[in-house]
């Protein structure tokens, strides 16, 4: 109840509006995008808030040390090493594997800064774990923020962004400049299934 409050409040505070369905299904993987500034954590936070998600996100390691640490776990942080990412994957997949039932807030853009692809994990932790995708987003233009829909990842990578890239395709995030258009490094390389 006091995550909803809390959301309700932001929302009225901050002049933005929320146009969201709750996710489908009780586990899946949340795209937050165009992610641009700080202030997209507080909007996803807010947004799932509102819905009632049990909601994870991946954060670097330092936001884990300190007096944030706690803090950050309770929130649903996962630390992750960027000098280190191996098996993260790999991590999470075993962890829904395991019966665990969250939904995982991922930013493909993997930073706040423009980057020329986004990064491939959201969607072979999708395959993987055969989780749906919902794509979430900021959109300064409209100054609305929210969930719009869910997909199944077929497995034919440009089809699949395609569809992505449709949906992202007027949205602008908080600092346009640091938008990372919706497009993965294997998408440009070669034709199938992403690595």
């Amino acid at each position: 109840m006091m995550r909803r409050l809390f959301a309700r409040l932001f929302w009225a505070a901050s002049g933005w509006t929320l146009r969201s369905q709750p996710p489908e299904g009780g586990a899946g993987i949340l795209i937050g995008a165009p992610h641009t500034s700080n202030w997209d954590f507080l909007f996803m936070l807010a947004i799932t808030w509102s819905h009632g998600v049990q909601a994870r996100f991946l954060g670097k390691s330092s936001l884990f040390r300190g007096p944030l640490g706690p803090l950050a776990r309770g929130l649903g942080g996962i630390p992750v090493d960027r000098r280190n990412p191996f098996g993260l994957v790999d991590d999470l997949v075993a962890r829904v594997r395991a019966g665990e039932h969250f939904f995982l807030v991922i930013t493909p853009e993997g930073t706040r800064s423009k980057r020329p692809y986004w990064k491939s994990g959201f969607y072979r932790i999708a395959r993987d774990a055969d989780l749906p995708v919902t794509l979430g987003f900021v959109d300064r233009s409209t100054r609305t923020a929210g969930l719009g829909v869910t997909l199944r990842l077929t497995g034919d990578v440009h089809a699949d962004m395609d569809r992505i890239r449709a949906f992202y395709a007027d949205k602008v995030g908080i600092n346009p400049e640091g938008w990372t258009p919706p497009l993965l490094q294997g998408e440009v390389s070669a034709p199938g299934p992403v690595a």
